[in-house]
Formats: structure tokens, C-alpha cells, sequence
């Protein structure tokens, strides 16, 4: 009789079976991370320029800081930057004239580019 088992062979082919569909599928969702991360962050950015221009209709300034439109209900909160995973880390832009307030528009911190080859920070 002749013990149960797997053979040697028969555990490298299957070992090789497995690295080649890791291979092939890691670079997909990678690929994936990255682009829903870009969606992300055009969403949330999308979101907060909407938000400022509310704010700036509403009351005919901008508002000071991000957390004004926390305070003042137009956010529920700042969104996290999905590339360093901070609410701190957006950057206000102020607008031309300083006497509207402080924050005109906002922009990601993050020092990436995005798949395009365009800095994040420039969205």
C-alpha cells in the first residue's frame, strides 16, 4: 500500500499556479487603489469648493477658515484627504481681495501626481 499524500511536484506546480494569478492580479488592485483614491479626492474636493461658494452666496464673504464650514453647517465635517489621510492637510487659497475672507478655494497637500501625470496639489 502506498501512503496518502502529495508529491513533491505536484506542490511546485500548484505554488507556481498561485504566484502567476497573484502576479497578474496585484498590479490590478494596486492600479485600482490608486484610481479610486484620485476619485476620492476629486469628490471631496468637488464637495468643499461647492460648500465655499454656498457660503460665500449666503453671506457675501468667505469664510475664514475650513472650520467655519463646520460651524456654520454647509459641511457635516472636513473631509480626509484620501492620499495623506489628513483633514488638516488641505491648503487654502485665498482670494484676490483679502477683505472677502481667507478661503476661496482649497487644494490637496498631498505631493503625489495623479495618473495623468498632473500634481494633485494643482486640482
Amino acid at each position: 500500500m502506498r501512503s496518502r499524500g502529495f508529491t513533491m511536484i505536484e506542490l511546485l506546480v500548484t505554488l507556481a499556479i498561485l504566484g502567476f494569478l497573484v502576479a497578474v492580479a496585484a498590479p490590478r488592485y494596486f492600479g485600482n487603489m490608486d484610481r479610486a483614491k484620485e476619485d476620492v479626492l476629486r469628490e471631496d474636493l468637488y464637495v468643499m469648493r461647492d460648500a465655499i461658494d454656498k457660503f460665500y452666496a449666503d453671506r457675501g464673504h468667505y469664510p475664514d477658515a475650513l472650520d467655519d464650514l463646520v460651524k456654520e453647517h454647509y459641511l457635516r465635517k472636513i473631509p480626509i484627504d484620501p492620499f495623506t489621510q489628513s483633514a488638516r492637510s488641505w491648503v487654502p487659497v485665498p482670494p484676490a481681495d483679502p477683505s472677502l475672507g481667507a478661503v476661496a478655494d482649497v487644494r490637496s497637500g498631498a505631493p503625489n501626481t495623479g495618473r495623468d501625470g498632473t500634481w494633485l496639489k494643482d486640482w
